[in-house]
């Protein structure tokens, strides 16, 4: 039987597929406005261990891995090198493949870039809007944490006691409160 930890209820648990012996494994993968360094590997070291290992097991795994082509460090980056978004995002996209081939890491089976998804993540934050749980500032849209009681659960953060640390206090964009997180 295998067992994982439960990061919500805080216990060693039995591993029960929604369907027998197939596992949809979904991972974030690289954001490619830099090369990856040993912090990023370490990550899709532990997720390659872990395909394996279910595979091992005798699971069908299959397994996303998105890669982030788009966000204000991209964007940040490909004006800097006076370059349109895609070249720019390719050179880091391409070294992060050259990369896992290195270590021997088994490829995913489908790699989702942001940019080919734009349209429904406008959809889906329209929906937040109407819904009020985003709200438009200073040219960003922003989720607002205080809508949704059970923000902070998992990682077991009591929203009452979240202070904002001095890094959110530095940030430049104007929201309703410091621990909101930007959408777009």
């Amino acid at each position: 039987m295998i067992r994982f930890f439960n990061t919500l209820s805080g216990k060693l648990e039995p591993f029960n597929p929604i369907v027998k012996r197939e596992v949809k494994l979904y991972t974030c993968g690289p954001t490619v406005y830099d090369f990856a360094h040993i912090g990023n590997l370490r990550a899709y070291i532990f997720e390659d261990l872990l395909k394996r290992f279910l595979v091992f097991r005798g699971f069908k795994v299959t397994h996303v891995m998105n890669i982030t082509d788009v966000d204000d460090k991209t964007i940040k980056g490909a004006n800097a090198e006076k370059v349109k978004l895609q070249e720019f995002t390719k050179k880091y996209t391409d070294a992060f493949f050259e990369d896992i081939q290195k270590l021997y890491i088994s490829k995913a089976d489908y790699y989702p870039r942001a940019t080919d998804h734009i349209p429904d993540m406008v959809k889906i934050i329209k929906g937040l809007l109407e819904k009020g749980y985003a709200y438009k500032k200073d040219g960003s849209i922003y989720f607002n944490i205080s809508k949704f009681p059970n923000y902070g659960r998992l990682s077991k953060i009591d929203l009452k006691e979240l202070r904002s640390r001095k890094r959110i206090e530095s940030d430049e964009y104007e929201k309703e409160s410091a621990n909101d997180f930007a959408l777009w």
